[in-house]
């Protein structure tokens, strides 16, 4: 990783899965790749929405995910698939309810 990338991105074991995110964030660098891949936004709307993040920590993470293509869209495939598992596992309580005959 270059010397500019490191200055915003960061990987610390036992903050958010050891995953690489902004530093001295919560936001994975997956966050990012998907609001700007899937959800079509900009660099500049992403900082928009979450101000507390430069354009340059922006463009860092997009770097980086350039850089490690197949390890991010692992890991967004990885959450991907415990969701869709928590989500089959975990009854919506409306759902619940509907089936209960209550509401």
């Amino acid at each position: 990783m270059t010397a500019l990338i490191t200055n915003h991105i960061e990987i610390t074991p036992g903050i958010c899965g050891g995953k690489p995110r902004i530093a001295g964030h919560r936001i994975k660098v997956q966050n990012i790749v998907i609001w700007y891949e899937r959800m079509g936004m900009s660099p500049d709307e992403i900082v928009y929405h979450y101000p507390s993040i430069t354009l340059a920590d922006v463009h860092a993470a997009l770097a980086y995910y350039y850089d490690h293509l197949e390890e991010i869209r692992k890991d967004i495939e990885d959450d991907e698939v415990f969701a869709k598992k928590m989500k089959s596992q975990t009854p919506s309580l409306v759902q619940q309810k509907l089936q209960n005959g209550h509401g």
